[in-house]
């Protein structure tokens, strides 16, 4: 898992060239205080960092790109953060667009479904 937290410019996404994540266990980091959050999104999202903060607290972002996820009966694109401090985090569209609010439990996992007549770019 590579998830990292700096402040960032308002400079955009970045979008990477992935491979596909192998059939395989996710491993997260969720306990006494910290979480997860899955993110799902639709396909043409491939690559495409996503960032999220405590909606405290919005340059204190976290990314991670969206990579196909291979399950049984077919593919998903999502993206997975671990580690996280439980409480409320605003996932963003762009650097200055919020799209959504999730709250994110003391040893759990949320989820967030990408809306999908957001754009994408």
């Amino acid at each position: 898992m590579s998830t990292h937290t700096h402040t960032h410019e308002t400079t955009g996404h970045s979008w990477h060239s992935m491979t596909p994540s192998g059939q395989g266990t996710v491993m997260l980091n969720i306990g006494n205080g910290i979480g997860a959050l899955i993110i799902n999104t639709p396909g043409r999202m491939h690559g495409r960092e996503i960032e999220v903060s405590p909606v405290d607290d919005p340059a204190r972002r976290t990314h991670a790109a969206v990579r196909a996820r291979y399950v049984w009966g077919g593919v998903c694109y999502s993206v997975v953060l671990d580690s996280l401090p439980e409480g409320r985090y605003t996932v963003w569209d762009n650097p200055v667009t919020p799209i959504g609010e999730v709250d994110v439990p003391s040893g759990g996992v949320a989820d967030f479904t990408w809306p999908v007549t957001a754009a994408v770019g």
